[in-house]
């Protein structure tokens, strides 16, 4: 059994972050929110809220983000791109835009990389 939780980011003026509002449309554009068993929120007005309690419990500092749970593991995914191939196992070969955007995410996710 697996469990999938979304976690997605309100800034403090109370708008969604632009990054996890452009990943809730395509999970919903591509049908795969069917996929994730719960939502919870990151606050940055309330640090009590669910999310940033979750980003504190995993070490996360950016949104959005996946928590994938198992029987026997529990793992986190801040890169969209990663997360749909190697969780909902999509077989559709990465498109050039695809690949692109994987690494853009990837850069902003790990700022101690540098573009070669």
């Amino acid at each position: 059994m697996r469990k999938i939780t979304f976690v997605k980011k309100i800034l403090e003026d109370g708008q969604p972050c632009k990054k996890c509002a452009e990943v809730e449309t395509r999970l919903r554009k591509t049908g795969q929110l069917q996929h994730i068993n719960k939502i919870a929120i990151a606050d940055e007005r309330n640090p009590d809220s669910e999310g940033i309690k979750l980003a504190e419990l995993h070490g996360i500092k950016i949104a959005p983000f996946f928590i994938v749970e198992t029987e026997s593991d529990t793992l986190v995914y801040t890169v969209y791109l990663k997360f749909i191939r190697e969780v909902l196992d999509q077989t559709r070969p990465l498109s050039s835009d695809d690949s692109a955007n994987e690494a853009l995410d990837t850069l902003r996710s790990n700022p101690d990389l540098d573009l070669i």
